[in-house]
């Protein structure tokens, strides 16, 4: 026993360092995966700045054709049509680059959804409500990039929404429905994500009245269209027209979503909100 635990020390003692290690991972692995965000911050940083200095002018010594594409098919041209406000348009746009992780282009977005009207209390309700449907490291790197654009335009804590909030009203009747079916159908399956989808996510993300009903569809949708996930979009999609979004406004956040999530998703996405359209019209 003494070969083990050091002649000099006791049973109980080794025990009691065991613990005593045992209680500072925690800590020891937060401090190192903070220093690693950080880090990534960093990283982050200095790729926006290098990526910003080659925008747009660079881009047609590589390829005149998508700087020209860039140029006038899309900022002068995508950006400029009446049928969905700039406001949404930029809301449509940063929810495609929170859901894929698309760094490179959030500076530029993200300053342009706040030209646009989007109030930073919006944006960082934006990317708490895609850490649900994208996935927390998503929401994590896009997090590092808004603070950087939050510090240069000198955006403060008084501007943010805080943790705990008063909930907007909650339409029982409609959520308890919902999680009826949910449960009937994937209880069995995985009660912990039936469980946190009613009680996170429909009873608190959707209630926080920092982002309206409105917009928290139209940013569901677009990341579901963005990540190619069809099978949600029915219910979210009647969800949004539901908070009020109409017809055409959903019409022309496919037309914005086929240059910032890609030709393929949005032809997949096509049929569905033809679908949805077609039964809400009958």
């Amino acid at each position: 026993m003494s070969t083990l635990i050091g002649s000099n020390t006791s049973p109980m003692n080794n025990i009691a360092a065991r613990d005593s290690r045992m209680r500072r991972m925690p800590v020891v692995a937060a401090a190192a995966g903070a220093a690693m965000f950080f880090s990534g911050c960093a990283h982050i940083k200095r790729t926006e700045t290098m990526q910003e200095s080659l925008f747009p002018a660079d881009l047609r010594s590589v390829s005149p054709a998508f700087e020209r594409y860039t140029a006038d098919t899309v900022l002068d041209g995508l950006w400029k049509r009446p049928q969905l406000s700039p406001r949404d348009r930029s809301i449509v746009t940063i929810a495609v680059l929170i859901a894929r992780g698309q760094t490179v282009e959030m500076p530029f977005h993200f300053r342009l959804a706040l030209d646009n009207g989007v109030k930073p209390a919006e944006v960082s309700e934006i990317v708490s409500h895609l850490a649900f449907y994208s996935g927390w490291a998503n929401a994590t790197s896009a997090f590092g990039v808004a603070k950087r654009i939050f510090d240069e335009r000198g955006i403060g804590a008084d501007q943010i929404p805080p943790a705990d909030v008063t909930p907007l009203p909650l339409d029982e009747a409609a959520e308890k429905q919902r999680a009826k079916t949910v449960d009937e159908n994937f209880g069995m399956v995985a009660p912990g994500v039936v469980q946190y989808t009613t009680d996170m996510i429909f009873r608190d993300l959707w209630l926080r009245p920092g982002l309206a009903p409105r917009d928290r569809s139209l940013v569901t949708v677009s990341a579901l269209v963005a990540n190619g996930q069809v099978a949600q979009i029915p219910y979210h999609l009647n969800r949004a027209m539901d908070n009020g979004l109409t017809k055409d406004q959903a019409s022309e956040v496919l037309t914005q979503l086929a240059f910032y999530a890609g030709w393929p998703n949005v032809f997949s996405a096509m049929p569905v909100f033809k679908d949805v359209f077609s039964k809400r019209g009958a």
